[in-house]
């Protein structure tokens, strides 16, 4: 059984920073390991090469035992793998993302595509995920996403 829903899930909000600063953001990975985990989890980078057709290997923990939700690679942590498919700088990032996960549910590449849009007062960033595997819970990712955009609010603005 294929561990894809065919899901799309998206999450989008305005962030008073320029496309450009946001771009950058998305593309550093010291940057990345401050905005990119969901609150309550911390991110290490292994690999990163920021160019298209170029890898990434990363990881997010959860910093507290005592989470809800048990992590897709083993119950405290989440590792992933991705390439860069579509680079165009201010305006969009496209990833393919597959987890490392023993369990059949989390199996499957994940398209993530955050797209960057000038509005009044700064930018609307939409982060949207196809192919969601069958493992994550629509409410999780979606709070999870909604996490995210915070945290890249918070780092950019």
């Amino acid at each position: 059984m294929s561990a894809s829903t065919g899901r799309t899930d998206t999450a989008s909000r305005i962030i008073r920073a320029t496309p450009h600063t946001i771009y950058r953001a998305l593309l550093d990975p010291e940057a990345i390991v401050r905005w990119r985990p969901p609150a309550g989890m911390k991110a290490q980078v292994y690999a990163f090469d920021a160019r298209e057709g170029g890898t990434f290997r990363m990881s997010f923990s959860y910093a507290d035992a005592s989470h809800e939700v048990r992590g897709k690679t083993s119950d405290d942590a989440d590792v992933f793998e991705g390439r860069f498919l579509e680079l165009v700088p201010d305006q969009r990032v496209v990833e393919l993302i597959e987890f490392e996960s023993d369990d059949p549910a989390f199996a499957g590449a994940m398209t993530v595509t955050t797209s960057l849009r000038a509005v009044d007062g700064g930018t609307e960033v939409t982060i949207r995920c196809e192919n969601v595997p069958r493992g994550i819970r629509p409410e999780d990712h979606a709070a999870g996403m909604a996490s995210t955009l915070d945290n890249l609010a918070n780092f950019t603005e």
